[in-house]
């Protein structure tokens, strides 16, 4: 408690502020610190303490109580007093201060290496900072950064969809991200959210955006290179415009650069889903209770099911016997729905009701038929190029080998620079 126009009460007493000045600097001494890092720190974990307790729905006194009564449990554990523990706790966190400097210090130092001239590089403003993160180490994700991710799933960053490790992800541009953080929008859910870290420029944005890599909500991704470059093998199926990713070693924050969110807001069809699945087990453990008509339509359903998935069997069995029959009388066999086992809807899947087997030339000249009729279409044009005379005595026309004339007899209409269409499978 404070008097007007004095220091806190400690002991019983008033302290001025200048006695507090000098209790701060001898703490300061003792753990190796000046004045202004030992204030720092104590800032940092009196916001700490603040954002703990708004997370477990505390007020700061409440939530001070509760780290009392467990610091109390765990210094009896170690076999201290609460004080002598209290004192090892604040020594280790120094000590990760310290190490944590010396590696921002040391960072800072290869940064400031000479160049190929022997000049230092120079700072840009709103340089993209680098970080490395520890994919196998667990992190909790703080309530600051939990607040931005929300904010950033609840807005329009036009997401796209990518697979990372064999499943569907969704991902977004920085820029994106940037713009959402500066509009006016984040403006009025910060009224709302004090968690909310302020963005005025494109540097707070920037720190903002950083939160999600440092807490495992979003991590930065590139595309894959394809491992089957230079194999004989068949490759996998490629969908145009869905990337398959992986995770970058250094988590940058430029504009063009795309995240992958970890973090999943689950939505509200999730939710209705949820409900209903757990009202059907609910009804099947009722079963009991059901009257008889309900028994006896769930009886006819379930006889109706066999009968269907026995059919679909029946099916099966009959086009593999109706096609290993016609592979020999009717090369190269029939098959009914040919396309019931592909990777199509399930109306598609009975279309078309017949058709034949396809064979390797067959499939081999679909896809090369285009490019191998305009291959020998220049073979052929440059031929009659080299038969036509470039130039005549009497003083007659010049005739070019990229345009045939009538003497090749009209058979001939392929430009000489036709070439195939390739199409570009490159995505932006």
């Amino acid at each position: 408690m404070a008097a007007p126009g004095g220091g806190p009460f400690i002991g019983g007493r008033q302290v001025t502020p200048q006695e507090m000045e000098a209790r701060m600097t001898e703490e300061a001494k003792k753990h190796g610190l000046t004045l202004e890092q030992f204030k720092q720190l104590q800032m940092i974990q009196q916001k700490r303490l603040e954002a703990e307790a708004a997370k477990a729905g505390m007020t700061p006194q409440q939530f001070i109580a509760m780290q009392q009564q467990r610091l109390q449990e765990e210094a009896a554990k170690a076999g201290m007093s609460p004080q002598q523990f209290l004192a090892m706790k604040q020594q280790e966190a120094i000590q990760a201060q310290r190490q944590a400097a010396q590696q921002a210090q040391q960072q800072g130092q290869q940064s400031q290496s000479p160049d190929a001239n022997g000049q230092p590089p120079q700072p840009q403003p709103g340089q993209p900072q680098l970080q490395k993160i520890d994919l196998n180490k667990p992190v909790e994700p703080k309530p600051d950064a939990l607040a931005v991710a929300k904010f950033l799933r609840s807005q329009d960053l036009k997401l796209r969809t990518c697979i990372f490790d064999g499943q569907r992800k969704e991902m977004f541009k920085v820029k994106r991200a940037f713009r959402v953080l500066q509009s006016d929008a984040y403006k009025k859910a910060r009224e709302k959210d004090p968690l909310l870290p302020p963005v005025t420029n494109d540097v707070e944005a920037r720190n903002a955006v950083q939160l999600l890599p440092l807490n495992m909500l979003a991590l930065r991704v590139g595309k894959k290179d394809d491992e089957h470059a230079g194999h004989n093998h068949k490759k996998p199926k490629r969908v145009k415009g869905l990337w398959d990713v992986k995770i970058e070693g250094q988590q940058e924050f430029e504009p063009m650069m795309h995240y992958m969110w970890i973090y999943e807001v689950p939505s509200i069809k999730t939710r209705v889903y949820s409900i209903l699945a757990l009202l059907a087990v609910f009804t099947v453990v009722l079963f009991p209770l059901w009257p008889m008509f309900m028994r006896q339509g769930v009886w006819y359903l379930s006889v109706g099911a066999m009968g269907l998935l026995g059919a679909f069997f029946a099916m099966a069995i009959f086009r593999l016997i109706l096609f290993c029959v016609t592979v020999f009388a009717v090369p190269p066999g029939l098959w009914l729905f040919p396309n019931l086992f592909e990777d199509v809807g399930f109306f598609d899947s009975f279309k078309p009701v017949w058709g034949w087997q396809e064979t390797k030339k067959k499939k081999k000249s679909k896809k090369g038929g285009d490019g191998s009729a305009i291959a020998a279409g220049q073979q052929a044009v440059e031929k009659a190029s080299q038969d036509v005379p470039t130039s005549n005595m009497n003083g007659g026309a010049i005739a070019s080998g990229s345009e045939p004339t009538a003497s090749t007899g009209g058979a001939l209409t392929t430009k000489r620079h036709a070439a195939p269409m390739v199409e570009d499978a490159d995505d932006d």
